[in-house]
């Protein structure tokens, strides 16, 4: 038993190497690209809202909750220049924007609490209606209501591209992240394949992990 044990060590480890070589062959081929890509992180900060469940009842109120606390954090992070400034900003504001959305619950009669908190949080490459976001372990406000076993909703808290104004004119927030990530961001259909590989390249990370 302990041979067999050995061998499969041994095998998964054959296995994880030849996985990692592919896909680092894969990124070092669109370097430029894929230092964009690890660097935008670095520049956004996201939200994630979790529902209590999945009923219509509770997704309907998630969405009550995402509203309130995307009005309190604009708020606060309205004016910031940079993810580290808009970070320190919504740290010190944890308490009014879980009260935010706490209150959101019991305007529309829910007796479960919402909790918040900054994190960091890893995410697959999303499309956007004006923007998309390639794979990676972003600093996140993560708000979760009831039990947290619902489906999520993610966004974008800074740069502000969740707010109604930034839907009419998502330039102006994306004009906060640096020219070459502002580019890959923009234009998600020139880098399809890349944002894939990316995501490949994160999710095995995470699998070396294990």
């Amino acid at each position: 038993m302990k041979k067999v044990c050995m061998a499969d060590g041994k095998k998964r480890t054959l296995l994880r190497a030849m996985a990692c070589g592919f896909v680092l062959a894969m990124v070092a081929s669109m370097l430029p690209f894929a230092v964009s890509s690890e660097e935008l992180p670095r520049h956004i900060v996201r939200l994630h809202v979790i529902a209590n469940s999945d009923s219509q009842r509770d997704q309907a109120v998630k969405l009550k909750v995402r509203d309130a606390v995307l009005r309190e954090a604009e708020q606060w992070v309205g004016d910031a220049e940079t993810m580290e400034e808009a970070n320190s900003i919504l740290c010190v504001h944890l308490e009014t924007l879980e009260k935010a959305a706490n209150k959101a619950l019991r305007e529309n009669g829910f007796s479960e609490s919402a909790a918040v908190r900054v994190t960091d949080q890893y995410f697959p490459t999303r499309d956007y209606e004006a923007f998309s976001l390639p794979a990676g372990k972003y600093r996140t406000l993560l708000v979760t209501i009831g039990e947290g076993k619902g489906k999520n909703w993610w966004c974008v808290v800074f740069p502000a591209l969740c707010l109604p104004a930034a839907e009419e004119r998502p330039e102006d927030a994306l004009s906060l992240l640096p020219e070459n990530q502002r580019e890959l961001v923009k234009n998600p259909e020139k880098y399809r394949i890349k944002f894939k590989a990316v995501e490949l390249y994160e999710e095995l990370k995470k699998w070396l992990e294990l």
